[in-house]
Order: structure tokens, then C-alpha cells, then sequence
């Protein structure tokens, strides 16, 4: 089965939000799908893949082990990475469509029939006022979820801590996932993503103002690169009775395995955008399972990279609930063909359809990907 083309396709799909997808044709007419979103990057993304394209059209789409394989120094970073893993998700299913066997078949079979989720909510939060957070959380709830995560302190930023703008921003980020725990109530849990935002002096200064909230875990304090801040936050996180999550943006199991060995984490978040893909992911957690460490795949983007992550999810043992966006977009959930992504009461239905399972829709060529004036995330973090 020989790859005929590849092409970059970006999405617009809210004001804030573009969804970036790998589309790998065969020459016998089958298209697989790949989804690289790496928010404000469309346009190297693009460039990588066509410089993806130039190397490997004319190959066997077959030979995932040598086209598809993640340099972890490569040059081009985690723009690399994300097209590397985007090419590695269509070559599965490519592979699945020839085989008309679903993907998480051929990575050795399902062992649960469905994929447990939690709602990300931070995106589906307006107005961003502790109501506004504690209303998003109510609505997850009453869809079915049973565990719900927020980003609450945008827009603080560890540099700037001494403004009593940032000690607002810290004080109204407490008071939001105050807000949501109260809505949800002691049965649902709540986890807390901090996106890098603090000093490892600060992150100490945090697992102890969230500790009563209850948490299932807190997320990203501080910089991947800290481990020995890391070890020290979980160990402190773990006296309270939270996990310690993180490494969502990492590529390779190299990457992972010093976070593994280091002891930094509770909870890894490989992301199948960036980590390298199926193949790498499962690597990861198998090296993760030996050590005792769960896995809740980093997953707030869109329909394909979640399709991929359930197929995923499906064969990972120490799998934690998968994450999902809740309440961004409803074109999350028409831009597909094929299976029905909707989730069921907080769980997601394995595809059975061959390969992926699903297909996009042609209304995507009428969404072309937008510039963003402003990001969503402030550049020092990432």
C-alpha cells in the first residue's frame, strides 16, 4: 500500500481554537487520518508536512517502524513531533482500513469495552467567575461525568507574582475551584491543571491551599524540566492525599523515562499528538506500569486525536479516565462521519468501524484554519 500523498488540513472551529489534522493517501484510494493541533503553530506545522511529504510518498504505508519513527532531538521540536505523530496515527489507520479490522484490534484487543472520560471544562467556562466554572461543572455533571478539571488561574504568572493583579488572579483561581467543588459535591472528582504557572516555591504554597478542596490530582505546577521541585511537590501533594500529574507536552519514551525514574509524577499524560503515537504511547506506559504510575492521556483537542486516544485507552491497563473538551464546540462533534463520538454518561464507545473509524467531513474545506492575534496561553508558558 503505497502513500500517494500528505496533506495538512487546519481547522477554525471557535474564536480562540484551531484543530490540525495529518491526511495520509494510499494509492489504492484509502486516506487515513492523523490529528497534530499545536495551538498558534498551523503554519510550521504545514511546512513540516511537507517536508514529511517529500520523504515518503512513494513508501509502503505499512512500514510504520521505519517512516513513522520519533527523533526525539529532531530540529523542528514539538512541531516534529506533532506531525510524526500525526503520520503514525494515519498509518494505523490506514493499516486497520486495508486489514478492515478496528485499530485497538490490531494493537492487540480491547480490554474494556468502553473508555472511562472526564470533562476538561475550562473552555466550555463563561463567564470565567467562579459561577461561571462552578456552572460548566454542574452541566458535566448532569451529562454523566464523574470527574471534572479546570484551569483556574489565568492569568497568573509566577514572574509577576508580587502585582496584586497576579495575587488577585491566585486568589480568584482559588476561589473558582472552590466553586466547582462545592457544585459537584464530595462524589465527583475534581483535578486541577496549573498549566506551569508557579514557582516551585509558589506550586508548595498551592498544594496547600487546594489540599481541602479534596483533589484527585493537580496538574503541571511548574516547568517539566524542575524535576527535583516535581518530586518534592508530589511528595507534599501525596501527604495530602492528591496525586501529582503532568508531562503532556513530552515526546518519546526517553523523554518519559527519566520523569518515570526521577519519581516525579503519580500520573503521566502522554498526548497522542506529540508523544509519538500509538506505538510510543504504549511504550510509555508499560515502562510507567512497572513503576506503579497511571496513565490519563492528555486529550482537549479534537475528533481524531480523540478517536485515536479511545482506540488507545482501550488497550492501556493503568489507564486513569481519558480527557475530553466539554461544552467548546459542538463541531467536535459534526465534523466526523462514521462512528458516533457523543459521549455516553462520561464514557466513549470503542469505534468498530475498520481502521480509525471515522472520516472527515468535506464542510472542514469551508473552515480554514485562522491566525490568532493573541494566544490563548501566554508565550512563558510554552
Amino acid at each position: 500500500m503505497r502513500i500517494a500523498g500528505v496533506e495538512f488540513l487546519g481547522v477554525n472551529v471557535t474564536p480562540k481554537t484551531n484543530w490540525s489534522f495529518l491526511l495520509v493517501r494510499s494509492a489504492c484510494g484509502l486516506t487515513g487520518l492523523g490529528e497534530c493541533t499545536l495551538a498558534n503553530q498551523e503554519a510550521l506545522l504545514a511546512a513540516e508536512a511537507g517536508r514529511l511529504a517529500a520523504i515518503v510518498v512513494g513508501e509502503d504505508a505499512l512500514n510504520r517502524n521505519r517512516i513513522a519513527r520519533l527523533i526525539p532531538h529532531a530540529p523542528g521540536g514539538l512541531v516534529a513531533h506533532s506531525v510524526i505523530s500525526a503520520f503514525e496515527q494515519a498509518l494505523w489507520d490506514l493499516a486497520g482500513q486495508q486489514a478492515q479490522q478496528p485499530i485497538h484490534t490490531l494493537l492487540g484487543g480491547a480490554l474494556r469495552d468502553v473508555v472511562p472520560l472526564y470533562a476538561n471544562i475550562n473552555r466550555g467556562a463563561n463567564p470565567r467567575t467562579p459561577e461561571g466554572f462552578a456552572a460548566a461543572a454542574t452541566r458535566a455533571v448532569a451529562d454523566g461525568f464523574r470527574a471534572v478539571k479546570l484551569a483556574p488561574f489565568e492569568p497568573f504568572i509566577w514572574e509577576d507574582a508580587a502585582d496584586p493583579v497576579m495575587r488577585a488572579a491566585y486568589a480568584q483561581g482559588l476561589a473558582r475551584i472552590a466553586a466547582v467543588r462545592d457544585a459537584v459535591g464530595p462524589g465527583i472528582d475534581v483535578m486541577v491543571d496549573a498549566h506551569w504557572r508557579f514557582s516551585p516555591g509558589g506550586a508548595a504554597r498551592l498544594v496547600q491551599d487546594v489540599a481541602p478542596f479534596a483533589l484527585l490530582w493537580l496538574e503541571c505546577p511548574v516547568s517539566e524540566a524542575n524535576h527535583a521541585a516535581i518530586c518534592r511537590l508530589r511528595s507534599m501533594a501525596n501527604d495530602r492525599g492528591m496525586r501529582l500529574a503532568g508531562a503532556e507536552t513530552l515526546a518519546g519514551l526517553g523523554a518519559y523515562r527519566s520523569v518515570i525514574e526521577a519519581g516525579c509524577y503519580d500520573v503521566l499524560m502522554p498526548d497522542i499528538k506529540y508523544a509519538g503515537g500509538h506505538e510510543e504511547i504504549r511504550r510509555i506506559a508499560a515502562l510507567a506500569q512497572t513503576a506503579g504510575i497511571e496513565v490519563a492521556p492528555h486529550n482537549p483537542t479534537g475528533p481524531v486525536c480523540h478517536a485515536h486516544s479511545v482506540h488507545l485507552c482501550a488497550t492501556i491497563p493503568n489507564l486513569l479516565p481519558l480527557e475530553v473538551q466539554f461544552g467548546e464546540t459542538q463541531h467536535f462533534f459534526t465534523l466526523t462521519s462514521g462512528h458516533d463520538l457523543r459521549f455516553d454518561r462520561g464514557t466513549a464507545a470503542l469505534p468498530s468501524g475498520p481502521g480509525l473509524g471515522i472520516g472527515l467531513l468535506g464542510s472542514t474545506a469551508h473552515m480554514p484554519w485562522q491566525p490568532m492575534p493573541k494566544p490563548w496561553l501566554d508565550p512563558r508558558l510554552g
